[in-house]
């Protein structure tokens, strides 16, 4: 179960990669205002999301304790990320604080993962 656990934690970590590599990748994009959400960002949130719920199910089934507020945290800024990421991706460019909420709100996921213990 162990080994399972370590697949869906790296399934994970590309997810968070493929979001923040997204927006990292756009941020010049972003000082001339034309940056926009590809379809990696999108397909990067549901990956968390997907892999996050899985991760989740499989520590309370392996009887470990979850700290559900945090995990709730998480899921209401990932749900924040998901909501702007589907909603925007086909428009040709993406207003600068939208995009920049993004980045930032990844980002703060990652912090509370880390560092929330």
């Amino acid at each position: 179960m162990d080994v399972l656990t370590h697949v869906f934690v790296g399934l994970h970590i590309i997810g968070i990669a493929a979001l923040l590599g997204g927006f990292l990748t756009q941020m010049k994009a972003m000082g001339t205002g034309t940056a926009r959400f590809g379809p990696a960002m999108l397909h990067g949130a549901l990956t968390m999301l997907v892999t996050g719920m899985i991760l989740v199910g499989l520590n309370q089934a392996q009887d470990h304790s979850v700290n559900n507020i945090k995990i709730g945290v998480k899921l209401a800024i990932l749900v924040v990320i998901l909501g702007l990421v589907y909603v925007k991706r086909d428009e040709e460019k993406v207003e600068k604080a939208v995009f920049g909420a993004v980045g930032g709100l990844t980002i703060v996921n990652i912090f509370i993962a880390v560092l929330w213990t």
